[in-house]
């Protein structure tokens, strides 16, 4: 057996029964390890475990939470309140109930203790967090008598009525394995013990902290905050991911958009042009580890020297042309690299000057100037030279930086005001019906679908739009908002001016280069990291449903829409809707979605990169792709890709238990 992580007395429900009654609980003694969730029968009197009862698989667990508590439980699980009890009575009571979800339903367990029960919670959610079939929804209230008492649906697997609240999974440090036992608590050691009153919340207020503006930032609604690039603000609450109720420096109050703020310490990257890439946890590391490591891939990763003279930069060999980076030579520490020109060298030159610091923790430049943070030190050199080749005149950036779309328009502004909307003209017609490019209120530019009556299955759609709404990364089209009070529906978008990708590719009058394909690779990698951290499955990743902005982004749209489409192309001949010609085996076999199916997507998806937009298995039907592609039939390796390019889009298409390609392999893979 493997080691056991944790181990602990509780109350079983049946999973058999529709009805329960008393002789559906059994205290079974549970074990938990890396693979298995197992239960057992336990001799009380002799103090040792019985025969094994049952176990579950851990890589087929989809969902571990709490339970609602049962209306008018028997006093063997009604929470004590204010009762006097001995340890016998404490013993005999299991009045905290949690569910492990997994392929044949909810399994109920009953903990002792509330510590005892988080604790399992904890445990359990460390060991499942890379499962590929996590859910985003479950069921509060338990399934009784044939139905679910929250939503009353009487489909044992029906999906979720309510969104997991709180961190995801995948939101802190998961690791490949789980955490080491944490020492026993007494009610471990002596398997159930009075539970401690919990510690009261100091103060019972929040930490406030500043952040320094990283745009400048108009208000959209009333309720909004004006910010200017560089200020100071104050943060007063966080309750919501995307908008944060900030105070400026004149007292003033509102709302700003989180991505527009960093840490007053962090501020430095106002100036870094170079600041490390930030990619997310699991399989989506995928093309990540070769932009990061440049060390090991001299080209065609653009170094400070390339990006400080390379005509794609608008202060290309201007004097006082600066970048802020991580030190090489030095780990931990910052380095400034300076352009500078001389009457002796008209042609300049560049000098690297590393930020050093003081046993006072002050930073300087030339020691004669002494800073307490970094972004102070900055200021000061933009203003004078101080022994450096030129002051810091202009930071040098790879590209334009733009402001970030906002989580909506304005803090709280989901449904909007068709009204607001003036349409300029139409960008073209998709599986929802036309699309156009469009003005909020006269000034902010949007993308909106109207939808076509019959193509979307409506109300389910309304009530998870609120929910994508608050998916906000640089790397995904935003969805701002919806206007559902009159027909048709509209969907109000992020506006990217350079239009669909596939098309973009297609155009046979624009040349792409090896790289700039492997960019656009790593633009969607980034997009769908962060949908797997979200535990948010997109189901229809295509080039078809990505965008190009301006600057030459590639950015992941239309995430989740597959699950209300109504239409022919996308129903298989099981009756299950997706994309047949980006599906994997056992979704075409078995309408089994996970993110391994979105990995199977993106392998695809690459592959249309590389072969600038030809339709994957072009010569086959649907129905002849599903039988070829069960039966073992890949796609082939495009003309643009090298070797080790299609070695990773070959790595997205192992069979699903293979389909986890780490960053450690991708390193020696990409070229």
């Amino acid at each position: 057996m493997s080691n056991v992580i944790l181990e602990g007395i509780f109350l079983k429900r049946s999973q058999q029964k529709k009805k329960t009654s008393p002789l559906n609980f059994k205290k079974r003694l549970f074990l938990l390890t890396e693979s298995k969730l197992s239960y057992y029968e336990y001799d009380f009197e002799r103090g040792r475990r019985g025969s094994k009862k049952g176990s579950v698989d851990i890589e087929k667990i989809t969902c571990v939470e709490t339970v609602a508590p049962e209306n008018n439980p028997p006093p063997e699980r009604r929470i004590p309140k204010g009762e006097d009890l001995s340890e016998t009575d404490i013993i005999e009571r299991f009045p905290y109930p949690f569910q492990v979800v997994y392929d044949e339903g909810p399994l109920y367990v009953f903990s002792p203790t509330e510590e005892l029960r988080s604790r399992w919670i904890h445990q359990l959610k460390n060991v499942i967090c890379y499962n590929a079939n996590l859910v985003q929804k479950y069921h509060p209230c338990f399934w009784t008598d044939g139905q679910y008492l929250c939503c009353s649906q009487t489909a044992k697997m029906a999906m979720g009525c309510q969104i997991l609240g709180g961190k995801s999974f995948r939101s802190g440090r998961c690791l490949l394995k789980p955490d080491k036992p944490l020492p026993p608590t007494p009610e471990e050691n002596k398997m159930m013990k009075k539970q401690l009153p919990p510690e009261p919340v100091p103060g019972g207020q929040s930490r406030t902290r500043k952040v320094v503006a990283l745009y400048d930032y108009l208000p959209m609604t009333e309720q909004d905050l004006e910010l200017q690039k560089g200020e100071e603000y104050i943060v007063l609450e966080e309750s919501n991911e995307s908008w944060w109720r900030a105070q400026d420096q004149n007292g003033k109050e509102g709302y700003i958009p989180s991505n527009y703020v960093t840490e007053t310490k962090d501020s430095l990257e106002m100036y870094e042009s170079l600041n490390p890439l930030q990619f997310a946890l699991g399989t989506w590391l995928l093309l990540a580890a070769y932009f990061k490591d440049r060390s090991s891939f001299p080209t065609p990763y653009p170094t400070h020297e390339m990006l400080m003279m390379s005509p794609a930069s608008k202060f290309q060999g201007k004097d006082g042309g600066f970048i802020v980076r991580d030190s090489i030579s030095n780990t931990g520490k910052y380095t400034v690299s300076v352009f500078g020109k001389s009457s002796g060298d008209p042609q300049g030159m560049i000098r690297h000057y590393v930020v050093c610091s003081t046993p006072q923790n002050q930073y300087f430049l030339a020691e004669k100037h002494l800073f307490n943070t970094i972004p102070e030190l900055i200021n000061y050199h933009q203003h004078n030279a101080a022994g450096l080749i030129s002051r810091l005149k202009y930071p040098v950036s790879s590209q334009q930086r733009t402001a970030p779309s906002t989580a909506g328009l304005g803090y709280g502004a989901w449904e909007i005001d068709p009204k607001d909307l003036t349409f300029l003209k139409e960008l073209g017609t998709g599986q929802f019906g036309v699309v156009k490019h469009g003005k909020w209120r006269g000034q902010h530019d949007v993308a909106v679908k109207m939808i076509k009556e019959g193509s979307m299955s409506e109300d389910a759609f309304i009530e998870e739009a609120k929910v994508m709404m608050n998916l906000s990364h640089e790397k995904l089209v935003q969805l701002f908002g919806v206007c559902t009070k009159e027909r048709p529906i509209l969907i109000v978008t992020e506006y990217l001016s350079k239009g669909c990708l596939l098309t973009y590719l297609r155009d046979t009058r624009r040349s792409l280069q090896g790289t700039e394909l492997l960019e656009m690779c790593k633009d969607v990698c980034e997009a769908m990291g962060y949908l797997e951290s979200k535990q948010f499955l997109h189901r229809d990743l295509a080039a078809r449903n990505c965008l190009i902005s301006e600057q030459g982004v590639v950015k992941v749209s239309d995430f989740g829409l597959s699950r209300y489409v109504l239409d022919d192309d996308y129903i298989s001949s099981m009756g299950s809707k997706f994309p047949v010609r980006w599906s994997p085996p056992e979704v075409l076999l078995y309408s089994k979605f996970s993110s391994k199916s979105d990995i199977w997507a993106f392998g695809v998806l690459m592959w249309e990169i590389y072969t600038l937009g030809k339709m994957p298995y072009e010569r086959f039907s649907n129905s002849e792709t599903t039988e070829h592609v069960t039966k073992g039939l890949r796609l082939y390796r495009p003309q643009l890709a090298s070797e080790r390019v299609y070695a990773i889009m070959y790595s997205c298409w192992h069979e699903v238990r293979r389909r986890q390609p780490t960053a450690e392999i991708l390193f020696a893979r990409i070229q």
